[in-house]
């Protein structure tokens, strides 16, 4: 489907607030036209990035009492595999689905938009944690990356698949178009020497399935990066948006002005990361961080990217997810985003 958003905001994910109430209404009042359900890593343990999507997947132990999740592949793991693999094939979303229990933001905002009296939608926003974060961010019993086993990385991106497919079904009663991102920060360290052994040709496929999944549910897919990474490692896996920290690492993008291009002719979209998620939101105003935009577009346009394209497809967003922050300053950079939307498209 085609996606030009010119100029219309949505978030990340994660807000700090501890009811589910009060995210869903920042989210509401401040990016309405592209609404998300809210992470709450605040809440509890559950609601933390990885383990939020851990349900349904084989030999998790969740040990609370130390606040960590790891994967148990020591022992007899036969019927654990066998369950997951057997409800994968049999496209059995539902025993892949969040709980409320891991997710109290996904069913208040389905509460909500079932009864709130508003303009329906044209697009919502789901997301999911990437199966490159989860792998390497995930350990088994000894403390290694459980990406390493090959077992447990096979199991970890087709447990992200079903997870990504189970969000867009649940919202298919919105009767609009979706959007799904797929949230891979650890893709900032690509290259480093700490993954020297993750291999970008496998790290392209593996963001492929995943990207293939969502398609599948008819929606439009998103990579999240909020450092620095290759962006084109994206663009190869076939994702329709790409999502990164334009207010920290706007001119990195341009580096691969060519591909970029490509990538916007072919009907991708740049999700700009313009309003800090951090203190440095108090030394911005609307006028301001839309003059940063406008330099960082100018500069892809002297780089022989149509610049009516450019902001044709163009999608803005905080530069992260704000679960970490104060709530005022997260309530703040909403505020800051929702009337930098407005001003640009007026």
């Amino acid at each position: 489907m085609p996606f030009n958003p010119k100029g219309l905001a949505t978030a990340i994910g994660s807000l700090p607030h501890k009811e589910p109430s009060q995210a869903c209404d920042v989210i509401l009042k401040r990016i309405p036209e592209i609404p998300i359900w809210p992470q709450l890593p605040n809440t509890n343990l559950k609601e933390e990035m990885q383990i939020q999507y851990s349900e349904g997947l084989p030999c998790v132990v969740l040990d609370e009492e130390n606040q960590r999740m790891f994967f148990k592949t020591s022992g007899d793991i036969t019927n654990d595999l066998e369950k997951f693999y057997e409800n994968y094939m049999a496209e059995n979303l539902d025993y892949f689905k969040i709980s409320p229990e891991f997710s109290r933001g996904i069913y208040e905002m389905e509460k909500k938009l079932a009864e709130k009296d508003h303009t329906p939608l044209k697009y919502f926003k789901n997301h999911v944690t990437g199966p490159i974060t989860t792998g390497l961010g995930r350990v088994d019993e000894n403390k290694r990356a459980i990406y390493y086993n090959d077992i447990f990385r096979d199991v970890i991106v087709k447990g992200t698949e079903m997870k990504a497919r189970w969000l867009l079904r649940k919202f298919k009663f919105l009767g609009c178009d979706q959007i799904c991102f797929i949230d891979e920060p650890i893709l900032s360290g690509f290259g480093s020497s700490t993954y020297v052994s993750v291999q970008r040709s496998d790290v392209v496929n593996y963001l492929k399935e995943v990207i293939e999944a969502i398609h599948k549910e008819d929606g439009l897919a998103g990579i999240h990066c909020c450092g620095n990474t290759e962006w084109t490692i994206l663009i190869d896996a076939g994702v329709d948006i790409i999502s990164f920290d334009a207010y920290e690492f706007g001119e990195t993008i341009s580096y691969y002005s060519d591909n970029v291009k490509t990538f916007l002719e072919k009907g991708g979209v740049l999700a700009w990361g313009i309003v800090p998620t951090s203190e440095k939101i108090n030394q911005e105003n609307p006028e301001s961080l839309i003059k940063k935009l406008n330099t960082l577009v100018e500069n892809m346009a002297n780089k022989g990217i149509d610049k009516n394209l450019l902001w044709e497809r163009c999608l803005l967003t905080p530069s992260c997810g704000t679960g970490s922050l104060p709530v005022e300053l997260s309530e703040k950079i909403f505020h800051q985003l929702s009337e930098v939307s407005k001003l640009l498209q007026k």
